[in-house]
């Protein structure tokens, strides 16, 4: 998810490092087609033991821009986090057909494996998708509702295009072969029917749109159709990993349901649908988390998460960073971005009604590497220790 402080509006409703083979990690080197078994490390097979479970503090590191590779890298390794939120355009990693460059990854997992954090991979096709993927696919123009290019128009493939879906698994197919058998690679974001990020929302935050999403054969069911099709796909090229439902719901309902108690009903479904799929290795989240008040506030799914804290591994994202007069007043305490990081987290930790709190939370890397927020990290890191396993 974007750092931009446009993202409810929308939903009310390094330097890149060439490496030759010979120094890629041991998860990366080229394998013959046929060896598809382990590269000789243990691999950790996400929620297997509370040891391979995801917890604690985990860096964001933003998608769009030029990265700092070091600046990243300097962040995965402070001493409060236990893990890396890697976040990538599909664009940026295969702009051509079947020849993806690896080559920011492959360094991240490298100081990942070294310094001992988990990883949890955010790729995101919808509106990022290589242009090479749309061809012949089904597409509208639709304004990007929040993040990098917001407010510009732009080709979304349809969430249950086939052409789309199908290029979309293919490259999953190649990224599962890189990575999956890293002990490092813990969280896969699942994504595919999506549009900005991995968020299970569309551009739909007004009348116009939804007859639009309408006109071009949306309906619920296939909608979930495409979703149910993405769960399997993502059970089965990685069975290493823990796969994250991010904001599960229904961007646009029923005709003829409205509500909260509607919507309510297709969060939980969505999310029984998920658990029949991945079982314990299921991850739900919300990347919304702020304490303070937005100009314009979106459904507030924080007890949401919260409620399945303790069944199934939970986490949070910031909703961006905290520096800024605006950020910092988002987030929980205007002109004291320490603070307000430290209400957010309070916000997000609270335990639920079972006395459970959720399992990780990510951090924008801007908050991690800022020497005014190293007390407030401490502190946080401070909540996970000793926390009960899941039921």
């Amino acid at each position: 998810m974007s750092n931009s402080s446009l993202r409810c509006a929308a939903q009310v409703l390094v330097g890149i490092c060439l490496w030759s083979s010979a120094s890629l990690p041991a998860f990366a080197q080229p394998r013959d087609p046929g060896d598809q078994g382990p590269t000789g490390r243990e691999t950790a097979r996400c929620a297997s033991t509370e040891d391979t479970t995801p917890s604690g503090l985990a860096v964001v590191l933003p998608s769009g821009g030029t990265r700092d590779q070091s600046r990243d890298l300097q962040a995965l390794r402070n001493p409060y986090i236990s893990g890396v939120g890697v976040q990538i355009n599909w664009r940026d990693i295969e702009p051509v057909e079947g020849k993806p460059d690896w080559s920011r990854l492959d360094v991240l997992f490298a100081a990942a494996e070294s310094s001992n954090r988990w990883v949890k991979l955010e790729i995101f096709p919808g509106f990022f998708s290589p242009a090479w993927a749309l061809e012949g696919a089904k597409t509208d123009l639709f304004n990007i509702p929040y993040g990098p290019g917001h407010g510009t128009e732009a080709k979304l493939p349809m969430p249950w295009d086939r052409v789309y879906l199908s290029r979309w698994f293919a490259f999953l197919k190649q990224l599962a072969e890189r990575y999956g058998n890293s002990p490092a690679f813990r969280i896969i974001a699942a994504a595919g029917p999506t549009s900005v990020s991995e968020e299970m929302t569309l551009p739909s935050n007004s009348p116009p749109a939804i007859n639009k999403w309408r006109s071009d054969g949306y309906t619920p069911a296939k909608y979930l159709g495409a979703w149910e099709e993405t769960f399997h796909v993502y059970a089965d090229s990685f069975p290493n990993q823990c796969v994250s439902v991010t904001a599960p719901g229904l961007p646009i309902l029923e005709q003829g349901q409205s509500g909260l108690p509607a919507r309510m009903r297709a969060k939980h479904d969505i999310v029984e649908r998920a658990v029949r799929v991945f079982g314990s290795r299921l991850v739900i989240q919300s990347n919304d988390l702020h304490a303070g008040h937005a100009e314009i506030e979106a459904f507030d799914g924080t007890d949401f998460i919260k409620s399945y804290s303790g069944r199934i591994i939970t986490g949070f994202e910031m909703r961006g960073g905290s520096f800024g007069p605006n950020a910092s007043k988002v987030m929980g305490a205007e002109g004291d971005p320490p603070l307000a990081l430290r209400r957010s987290i309070d916000k997000g930790m609270a335990a639920n009604d079972a006395g459970r709190h959720i399992n990780f939370l990510e951090i924008y890397v801007g908050d991690v590497l800022a020497p005014d927020m190293q007390s407030v990290l401490q502190y946080a890191a401070s909540l996970f220790r000793e926390s009960p396993p899941l039921r």
